[in-house]
Order: structure tokens, then C-alpha cells, then sequence
């Protein structure tokens, strides 16, 4: 691990993320919880320009239609937006580990008719899933939320991460069924070792670095989706809806989370394109900050980053390694009479 920190891709990335991560902490707790406002531009005393006031030295990226800051609620948002991420990631990967490696090693003769039922989710867009899934819990009713911000956002959390965990599953089982026919693992089977064992001294110290990979994989993913259901309006946390019939507000985020923040302002993309832009780039950066950090940890260590394709692959039955136990063991025997003579 020692390499990695010398690797200037992860730097860059690390860097990216731990400035919007410490720079959202840091900004709540200099400026609050509530970013600048402002409601009109002064020069030689008259009103020049009103929300949204395009980008100025006092506000970078511009303030919303409110007069808001935008890069204030950028920053107070980032925490929550890629914290969400990543925690989506996690349970996602601690769900599939074990699958992966169950399918991969006591499922074997079942694996090949579960792959062809996990499949066809691959051309379906998880942001459909998700949509479905979500919206009765995001999208708050006329009557008001009846859960808190903290069981919505627990709820999206679960949610999200078990939508995709059949894929990953799959992915991991698939690559774990390659190294189990190898002739290591072969000779480690033949020697007695039972399939946790396996598992736990071989097969996952050799997958580990490509299940780092496929964590930041999975944390860019979420990310993605969160951009989606930003523009159908369902935001982390839940979706304030105004249901004024004659004066409605249009459907805010609770918190600063930039799916919100981008889906809210996305109608303003030819009148005020710095409102939908910055949290649009903000995005981008830590996506490409992922992808750099991912491509400097398998520098670092020299993994293979894509997976090999698979191949048609003999499968050992359990009779054929009785089989070699049996003529180890003959072996052995013969051995140890030798050594008496």
C-alpha cells in the first residue's frame, strides 16, 4: 500500500475527494448550515442585477433564483452526496462478497442457470429500479413524510445497494469459479483443505485487489444514479413537495445534496447555465477523481484491471479429488516403508 501514495493518480484523485469531503465540513462549520444570500448586486448605489446573479469574485459560481450561493450549497452538499455513495458501495460489495464466493465455490453446478437469470439485468437501467423502488419513499405525500431524514436516507441506502447486488454477485462468482479450478487450488483440495479454507487463505487474498477496483467502480455507479433521480426529481434524503394549488413552489431538495441541487436547477440551463453547471461539474470531477484513483491503486500494484473472458472449463468432481487423495496418501505410505529399509 506504501506504493500507492506515490502513485500522482491516486494523489490527484485522493486529493479531489478529500477537498470537497474536509472542504463540506469545514465550510458548515465556519459558515452554518445555510450558505450566503443575496438578493441584488449594487453599483454607485443602484440595483445592477438580482437572482440569479451571474458568477462574481463573491460568488464564484453564481447564486440561484433564490440568491443563494451556489458554491455554498455545493460545498455543504458534497458530504452528503458522496458519503451517500459510498456507503451505497459498501453494503453493496458486503452483500455480494460471500454470494460471489458461495456461487463461485459450492454452487458450481448451479452457477451456469443462475448466470442466465442474473443476465438479463444487465440491460435494464438501474435507474428504472430505482425509480420504482423509491419513489413511493423520496416523494413526500400531501399529508407530509411519515419517516425521518435519517430512515429515508437508510431506506435509499438499502435499497440502491440491493438492486445491483445479483450482478456483482455474479461477476464475483464468475471470476472465484476461475481460480477454483486452478492447479493450486487443485493440489490445496487434494491436500484436505476445505472450501472456507479455500476461500479464505486463496481465493480472497487473490481477488482482493479487483474487489478494490470494483468497490470504485460500484461508488461512481451510485453516483450516477443519484444524477438520474435528480432529474426525475426524487433527492437523497426525500423530495419537499408543494401542494399549494394556486402559489406551488417546484419540488426542493431537504439538504444541499448535489442531485438536488442539479435536478432543481436544471430548467434554468439556457437562461442561467451556471445554476444545473456547477453541480453538474462538481459530478463530473469526482467521477474522474475515482477513476483516477482507481487507475493509480492498479499501477501501484500491478493488477489486472479487466477481467479475463471466461472459458469452457473441465469441472473437477469431488470423486476425482478422493481420487489423487487416495493416491497421495498410497504414496506416502510407500515413502515411509522406504525409510525404514
Amino acid at each position: 500500500m506504501k506504493s500507492v501514495w506515490r502513485q500522482p493518480l491516486f494523489l490527484l484523485g485522493f486529493g479531489i475527494i478529500a477537498f470537497f469531503l474536509v472542504g463540506s465540513f469545514v465550510y458548515e462549520w465556519i459558515f452554518g448550515n445555510v450558505p450566503k444570500q443575496t438578493f441584488f448586486i449594487e453599483e454607485n448605489g443602484r440595483a445592477v442585477e438580482g437572482p440569479p446573479i451571474s458568477p462574481k469574485w463573491m460568488h464564484p459560481l453564481g447564486t440561484d433564483q433564490f440568491g443563494y450561493d451556489m458554491f455554498g450549497k455545493i460545498m455543504i452538499g458534497a458530504k452528503y452526496t458522496i458519503l451517500a455513495a459510498m456507503a451505497v458501495a459498501a453494503l453493496r460489495m458486503l452483500i455480494a462478497i460471500p454470494l460471489g464466493f458461495a456461487l463461485g465455490t459450492y454452487l458450481q453446478r448451479q452457477r451456469s442457470w443462475i448466470n442466465g437469470l442474473i443476465d438479463p439485468i444487465h440491460y435494464v437501467p438501474m435507474t428504472i429500479f430505482a425509480v420504482i423502488l423509491l419513489t413511493p419513499v423520496l416523494w413526500m405525500p400531501q399529508e407530509g413524510f411519515s419517516t425521518t431524514l435519517t430512515e429515508r436516507l437508510v431506506i435509499q441506502v438499502v435499497i440502491m445497494a440491493i438492486m445491483t447486488v445479483p450482478i456483482v454477485a455474479a461477476l464475483i462468482g464468475n471470476e472465484t469459479n476461475l481460480l477454483y479450478h486452478q492447479e493450486y487450488i487443485l493440489a490445496a483440495r487434494t491436500l484436505g483443505a476445505s472450501r472456507r479454507r479455500l476461500i479464505i487463505r486463496h481465493l480472497f487474498p487473490q481477488m482482493r485487489e479487483k474487489m478494490l477496483v470494483l468497490y470504485g467502480q460500484q461508488v461512481v455507479e451510485s453516483l450516477i444514479v443519484f444524477a438520474h433521480l435528480g432529474m426525475l426529481q426524487l433527492f437523497l434524503g426525500g423530495t419537499d413537495v408543494d401542494y399549494d394549488p394556486m402559489f406551488a413552489d417546484p419540488p426542493r431538495s431537504i439538504s444541499y445534496e448535489w442531485a438536488g441541487l442539479f435536478g432543481n436547477s436544471f430548467r434554468y440551463l439556457q437562461g442561467a447555465p451556471w445554476l444545473p453547471l456547477g453541480p453538474a461539474i462538481s459530478f463530473a470531477l469526482v467521477i474522474l477523481a475515482i477513476a483516477a484513483m482507481i487507475e493509480g491503486y492498479t499501477r501501484a500494484t500491478n493488477g489486472q484491471v479487466t477481467l479475463p473472458k471466461r472459458k469452457r472449463m473441465a469441472f473437477v468432481s469431488e470423486e476425482t479429488v478422493d481420487w489423487n487423495q487416495q493416491q497421495l496418501r498410497e504414496k506416502m505410505i510407500l515413502l515411509q516403508k522406504e525409510a525404514r529399509r
